[in-house]
């Protein structure tokens, strides 16, 4: 119980730090990959408190996808960088071409 109790204030903290800190882009990513991280542990713990095998692979898959999002937030990171000038996100206008 009080390890269910840690994976998810884990991942309503870093959820918090998401919705409250949004000043700058890195902190953004890492809030998220903070998240996944979090899920990540609990799905990897979670067939070894139930002792079923068939859910061994999901860790996996979600991690993968992680990685996945990690490399793209980081591409979007340059790029935001490379036009905008810095990582502040109130520079950002989706609404500009």
């Amino acid at each position: 119980m009080s390890l269910h109790l840690s994976f998810c204030s884990a991942f309503i903290l870093s959820s918090l730090g998401l919705a409250f800190h949004r000043t700058h882009f890195i902190s953004a990513l890492l809030c998220l990959e903070s998240m996944m991280l979090s899920m990540y542990i609990a799905l990897s713990a979670w067939p070894i408190h139930t002792q079923a095998s068939s859910f061994t692979l999901i860790p996996i898959l979600m991690l993968t996808f992680s990685a996945c999002e990690a490399g793209t937030g980081l591409a979007m990171l340059v790029a935001s960088a490379r036009t905008h000038g810095s990582d502040h996100l109130h520079n950002l206008n989706l609404l500009q071409c």
